[in-house]
């Protein structure tokens, strides 16, 4: 199945259909559902006959193998055994977490709520540096072998490449695009090299904090679909922003919380603005990968405007002159 293929396959997935599909696990939906806030996936909320909720996660066809969903259940399922907060699929009687529909591939999970970490909380950078460090714990005991890998290729060669080649920017700022996402290649891997030998680990992937929520028992992490191999700093550098102080103070609250379960290498703080800087990069370019999706040029209609462009270069830009400044400190 082609791309265009993938996209109207999972375009077609109508209420009926999901629902049926829900059903045929061995439980019983009262028809009522909600769209949640997902775009690579498509993902529902669902009430059951009994006045409980589900949520299930439709996998875009092609993106995982069976194999590499498989990889992230059971790491979530061991962290979950372990008594770390986070939220595992649901299995069936037969003990199944990945189910098939039709062209559907979809699992179910506990519905759990919770609200935005307070990052300005001293307390709240220390739970989530303890959560993460417990995470990063279990994932240094084996590597994944059907996941991806962080890196410059798949995160600023490839994007750059597929963004120049499809004809997304505008003309008049290809050559600034170009020679800009060139420069900041360079200024990346010299991050890594300062970093030195990093040690690679199973990682959420995508700690943003969108898929932080907390509740009155602390936080709980969701949303392991991104899950890769990659340096302990990619669950960490999100929850850092503003300028240098500030960053600096919430560091080290967030590594006080971390080592208490896991040791951290500082050389990796040389790669925060780098890992910054690919996942904008990777970001503009996965718009892009998606636009035949209808669903995407209706929740961004501000992506493949001159504007939008003119916007993204001069973060990039301002990307490269953090990228010359000395990394942050943590003591």
């Amino acid at each position: 199945m082609n791309g265009s293929s993938r996209t109207a396959a999972f375009g077609s997935l109508l209420p009926d259909e999901m629902l049926d599909a829900v059903e045929t696990t061995g439980i019983r939906c009262d028809g009522r559902f909600l769209a949640l806030n997902s775009y690579e996936n498509r993902v529902y909320q669902v009430w059951l006959e009994d006045e409980s909720q589900v949520v299930a996660k439709f996998y875009r066809p092609g993106r995982w193998s069976d194999a590499a969903i498989l990889e992230e259940h059971n790491f979530t399922m061991a962290l979950s055994e372990q008594e770390i907060p986070v939220i595992p699929p649901l299995r069936n009687s037969n003990g199944k977490t990945l189910h098939k529909h039709g062209p559907y591939r979809f699992a179910l999970y506990p519905c759990r709520g919770g609200r935005t970490p307070e990052f300005d909380s001293p307390e709240h950078m220390k739970q989530l540096g303890r959560l993460v460090g417990r995470i990063h714990a279990t994932g240094a005991v084996q590597d994944y072998q059907h996941r991806l890998t962080v890196d410059i290729d798949s995160f600023a060669i490839r994007p750059q490449a597929f963004l120049l080649d499809n004809h997304f920017i505008p003309d008049h700022l290809i050559p600034a695009y170009q020679t800009l996402t060139d420069d900041l290649i360079k200024q990346i891997r010299l991050c890594f090299r300062r970093a030195g030998k990093i040690k690679y680990l199973r990682l959420h992937g995508d700690c943003h904090p969108g898929n932080i929520l907390w509740t009155d028992n602390g936080p709980h992490i969701v949303d392991f679909d991104d899950a890769r191999m990659g340096p302990a700093i990619q669950d960490l550098w999100m929850f850092l922003s503003g300028d240098r102080t500030y960053m600096t103070a919430r560091l080290g609250d967030l590594l006080e919380g971390y080592t208490r379960f896991f040791d951290f290498d500082p050389d990796e703080l040389y790669l925060v603005e780098a890992l910054r800087t690919l996942r904008m990069i990777h970001y503009a370019a996965w718009l892009g990968s998606r636009w035949n999706d209808p669903a995407f040029p209706m929740a961004f209609p501000w992506f493949n405007t001159t504007r939008y462009w003119e916007e993204h270069i001069l973060s990039l830009r301002e990307q490269a002159a953090l990228l010359d400044e000395p990394s942050l400190i943590w003591s």
